[in-house]
């Protein structure tokens, strides 16, 4: 869904000569698209005669900055930075004069993602009013005693450090939010109010101006301010909103075929690598398929396999819109009803559609072997969506046969965003040595280093290519891998050239061969640089062959060859000079 908002704000002096109320609402454009949007309402105290000031001062402050901070910063954080050295400004100010001439209540909302996030402080209010259910959402710092209704126990500026409540909740289309001053909830009843908030058809902004004239007819001696807040849609999730419901939600347990999880039911377990389970499961209604990921229970306290589970459904949501989301399994949201939003999972998983066919690996296993026109084929597509990832950010890191899923639609889906890097990555993901030993380049292991190569670096997009060109050789040579099959650290596998494809399948032609031999190749700067140069050349094909490498030096093809020559002439000369010793006459 896109991010929509039909909003409104009405704000009068009512029967004061000086209107302290004051509201705004900012929508992120652009590159703060991502951010959402952020309203906010506050009361300034009429006390000290710097309550309009107070009160504009923070709601500005709050809508301007919150834009500029980091984009990893979770919404409370940054709120609470911001509100903090407000609270800060306005305390130092108010400590010079006595009584403090400049307070202010505060309630503010974001709209980000799918969820949104309240902070509060005084007696302004926030509701929510959701499937003709109005709910109260904050609670007013006042003092208790009736006589003392008015009287704030907490305010803007009026301590050196403010308490903020701050709270969360799942954003759904549909949703109503009122932020109002305490002249109008103070003087509208409940129920008036909620009779006002389920009209049916009335745009943001008459519903605002009807409120606070409503007040005003209930006969509200203070200023009146409503800002109305309804959402029409929601932007994709966030990072912050897939982390929060991996924490938040429980992890499956064990499943046997049979077993329901909200509406669907298991027909096979399909893997189980020790820290994830996939099953396949089944929605009756429709007898439509899902692969089901989920951890398994006893990593169920690891945050860390929370964290990194929920940055794959991030990653994997982010990529179902554009030129290859068709080529990555699309993540669902369950349980869905008639093409809208359910209540949500009740328990953390993820739920990707599933495709007939079969990955390269099982067809590789099975000897079910591609001839070489398919096998350039299914390159040229894993190549196609390694490029839309790369220019999105996004590494892979494991691509392998395993995680190349080919479709009985003739379709190459690439599989498993669990260990991708996006700059947005866990810090544990981040550290982890990640990927299949036989299909990473030789300079991610520490220890290798080749004519300039760095060693022990982090995965880039040449590391998905190398990997895409190992799969590549083996599917022209039937199940071959081009350095033999790499045990970790075991560096001396890539201290020769792999032979061409052809010597191991004669029907792989020279052209081929050198695009293969070149996807591979040892050296970092011998092979292709970008996932379009790849798919250029098998595009060409023969019309525009590569040109044959030419030998390399023996210094290039291997570092140590100066030392084993000259352990060579010293163990020659050695040998000579024990032979004179013993066996020539003296």
């Amino acid at each position: 869904m896109s991010f929509e908002l039909d909003v409104g704000q009405a704000s009068l002096a009512g029967r004061n000569e000086v209107n302290e109320d004051f509201a705004a609402l900012v929508v992120g454009q652009g590159r703060d698209r991502e951010r959402g949007a952020i309203a906010a309402i506050a009361d300034g105290v009429s006390t000290g005669g710097k309550g309009r000031e107070a009160a504009q001062t923070t709601v500005s402050t709050l809508v301007g900055d919150y834009f500029a901070t980091p984009e990893t910063w979770d919404t409370t954080v940054a709120l609470d930075r911001i509100l903090s050295a407000h609270n800060g400004w306005l305390a130092s100010m108010n400590r010079r004069r006595q009584p403090a001439v400049g307070l202010t209540t505060l309630t503010a909302l974001v709209l980000r993602g799918q969820s949104y996030t309240l902070a509060h402080v005084g007696d302004t209010r926030a509701y929510l009013l959701r499937g003709g259910r109005l709910q109260l959402l904050t609670a007013d710092h006042v003092m208790a005693q009736r006589d003392f209704a008015h009287q704030l126990t907490r305010a803007m500026g009026l301590d050196d450090h403010v308490v903020v409540d701050y709270s969360q909740g799942e954003l759904h289309s549909g949703d109503l939010f009122v932020l109002l001053s305490d002249g109008v909830h103070g003087s509208l009843p409940e129920r008036e109010l909620r009779q006002l908030l389920r009209q049916e058809g009335v745009v943001a902004q008459a519903l605002s101006d009807e409120l606070v004239q409503a007040a005003l007819r209930r006969g509200s001696s203070d200023n009146v301010t409503a800002l109305v807040v309804r959402v029409q849609g929601a932007l994709e999730a966030t990072l912050q909103d897939e982390s929060r419901r991996a924490q938040d939600l429980p992890v499956l347990p064990l499943l046997k075929v049979g077993d329901p999880v909200d509406g669907l039911v298991v027909t096979a377990l399909v893997a189980d690598s020790g820290i994830h389970r996939i099953y396949q499961v089944r929605d009756p209604a429709t007898q439509r398929l899902y692969a089901l990921k989920t951890l398994l229970p006893t990593r169920a306290h690891d945050a860390e396999e929370r964290a990194t589970l929920a940055h794959e459904a991030w990653v994997a949501r982010r990529m179902q819109s554009g030129q290859a989301a068709t080529h990555l399994a699309r993540l669902n949201t369950w349980p869905v009803g008639e093409g809208q939003e359910g209540e949500g999972a009740s328990a953390f998983y993820l739920l990707y559609d599933w495709h007939a066919g079969a990955t390269l690996g099982q067809r590789l296993r099975s000897r079910q072997h591609l001839g070489v026109t398919q096998a350039v084929a299914v390159v040229m597509q894993a190549a196609q969506v390694l490029g839309w990832l790369h220019r999105q950010g996004v590494v892979h890191r494991d691509i392998k046969p395993d995680n190349l899923h080919l479709g009985d639609d003739g379709v190459l889906r690439v599989l498993d965003l669990g260990v991708a890097l996006s700059g947005r990555e866990p810090e544990a993901t981040r550290q982890l040595h990640a990927g299949t030993p036989s299909y990473m380049n030789p300079e991610q292991w520490p220890g290798y280093e080749k004519s300039g190569d760095t060693e022990g670096q982090l995965p880039d997009a040449r590391s998905d290519l190398f990997a895409l060109g190992v799969t590549l050789y083996q599917l022209l040579s039937q199940g071959r891998l081009p350095y033999g099959e790499v045990v970790q650290y075991q560096l001396g596998r890539y201290h020769r050239d792999p032979l061409p494809p052809s010597r191991h399948h004669p029907g792989v032609p020279i052209w081929l061969d050198q695009i293969a031999l070149k996807a591979v190749a040892r050296q970092r700067t011998q092979r292709f640089e970008t996932a379009e140069e790849l798919l250029l050349a098998l595009e060409r094909g023969a019309s525009r062959p590569l040109s044959a490498p030419g030998p390399q030096p023996l210094m290039q093809r291997d570092a140590t060859a100066l030392w084993k020559i000259a352990l060579a002439v010293s163990v020659l000369v050695n040998l000579l000079l024990v032979y004179w010793l013993l066996f020539l006459p003296r």
